[in-house]
């Protein structure tokens, strides 16, 4: 009943280097594919989202039920958003047991685990089967602590964890955790094998690639500029309209557009930097390709080597989005202060050229797990907040959504991850305002860890209202 008039811009934001790389793989003509929507149109299904929530999901549609008429809109590009701009780490979601124990039960939370393992995998498997050049590679996840109260982070999660007599956790002392990340920087750490990176845009264009093989259709550079909530919904671009019987939201951090999701989730930026290669360098210094690698802070570091024998270090928790602005882009100071800690990271490569950097927005909820949800009617469908861990959870979100749509009886449509969006995000202006005092109470908090002091009071109390990031809260 009405339009739902949508905050998304029309314009693209500046690629990152990993989508500039994988687009100039492309022939010249992809485009071609996936024109805008032009004029009027019909679908069973339309996704609104060219990322791995919306392709996994129009994938899924088309797999279980082939003869679907399955529409994607996409804003820009499919992978221009965080599915292109992320760190490349494909992770479980078992460092969440805890977060997912309180919203889902054990047994749920156990369930999700093991299928966010299987999630990991599949993403090997689908690019194998589909060879797509996504250099995915399986080799594991070092959780570790850049500072010494850092240390021991994790060890509520395995406690949990163990008492179901699950292990998917190895910790390594101070020698082990320098030696497996060539990096000085670890105190100690924790390994969990099943991990993967990539390079997460080549993935993105490789689902666009296989959706339109199995027949869905892709209309890029079409931003939803209205959701008619009428008695069909429709989903209204610049130069044209989709009705369908059944819309699903898949836009990460642009979904706070949305009528009722603007308090759903913060939206934060995350920063990352890609050196030139150094192939010499990395493995004088030990540093093992395909290792994951990230710290304990709230506002984490991540990094790896990536195939072509480059660092790819990130930060997150840099940026702070005003309302439902979600175009995150960085800043040379934001760039400097990643290039910094890199530096810190890898003090050898100090003087190694930076050969990109870019920034995305992060749809961090609360309790930093995902939600799918129908938006006042089972019709429209929504997948958000992945906050910052969305690789492989999106393949669950797939297949999540898809059984929501297709109204299945089936553990993906009962799972626990189906809620309504978590509360707790204040509305503006004290989301901003409350946010930016946050950021500056953590960075204080960091900065006294780092130099071996003890933070003030002050500085903890407020830091720990910040939203649960990878290391989990006791």
């Amino acid at each position: 009943m009405g339009t739902a008039m949508v905050a998304q811009q029309a314009s693209p934001m500046t690629n990152s280097w990993w989508l500039d790389q994988a687009l100039s793989g492309e022939a010249a003509a992809a485009a071609d594919d996936a024109p805008p929507v032009d004029g009027e149109s019909r679908a069973d299904v339309c996704v609104v989202g060219g990322g791995y929530a919306g392709l996994w999901t129009a994938l899924t549609l088309k797999q279980r039920a082939p003869t679907l008429d399955v529409a994607v809109v996409e804003r820009d590009v499919c992978g221009s958003g965080a599915s292109g701009r992320n760190g490349g780490f494909a992770l479980t979601m078992w460092h969440h047991i805890g977060s997912l124990t309180g919203i889902c039960g054990v047994d749920d939370a156990l369930w999700i685990g093991r299928a966010s393992e299987d999630a990991v995998d599949e993403i090997g498997r689908f690019c194998t089967a589909h060879e797509i050049d996504a250099d995915y590679r399986r080799h594991g996840w070092l959780w570790t602590a850049t500072n010494a109260s850092q240390v021991g982070a994790w060890s509520s999660t395995e406690r949990a964890l163990e008492r179901h007599g699950i292990t998917p956790f190895q910790e390594l002392d101070r020698r082990a955790a320098q030696h497996r990340s060539g990096s000085p920087w670890p105190h100690a750490a924790t390994y969990e094998a099943t991990a993967a990176t990539l390079q997460p845009a080549k993935l993105a264009r490789g689902l666009r690639r296989v959706a339109l093989e199995h027949g869905v259709r892709i209309h890029e550079h079409s931003p939803m500029v209205a959701l008619e909530r009428s008695r069909t919904p429709a989903v209204r671009t610049p130069q044209g309209r989709i009705t369908a019987d059944r819309v699903v939201l898949c836009m990460n951090a642009w979904t706070a557009g949305v009528r009722r999701m603007d308090r759903a989730f913060a939206i934060v930026g995350s920063d990352v930097v890609v050196t030139e290669p150094a192939p010499a360098e990395l493995d004088r210094l030990g540093v093992e390709p395909g290792l994951a690698v990230s710290d304990s802070r709230m506002m984490v570091h991540y990094h790896h080597r990536t195939a072509d024998d480059r660092i790819a270090f990130g930060k997150g928790g840099l940026g702070l989005a005003y309302g439902t602005h979600a175009d995150s882009d960085t800043t040379p100071e934001r760039s400097a202060k990643v290039a910094g800690r890199l530096a810190t990271a890898y003090p050898a490569l100090a003087d190694l050229p930076i050969a990109g950097r870019w920034a995305g927005p992060i749809d961090r909820t609360v309790d930093g797990l995902p939600f799918f949800t129908t938006l006042g009617r089972p019709d429209i469908l929504c997948g958000a907040g992945f906050s910052g861990n969305g690789v492989g959870p999106a393949v669950l979100g797939g297949r999540i959504l898809a059984s929501l749509v297709l109204d299945a009886d089936d553990d993906w449509a009962r799972c626990g991850l189906v809620r309504r969006p978590p509360s707790g995000i204040p509305p503006e202006p004290l989301r901003s305002l409350g946010g930016r005092l946050v950021q500056a109470a953590v960075a204080r908090k960091e900065h006294a860890e780092d130099a071996g002091r003890r933070p003030r009071r002050a500085a903890q109390w407020v830091a720990g209202l910040a939203p649960t990031g990878l290391t989990p809260r006791d």
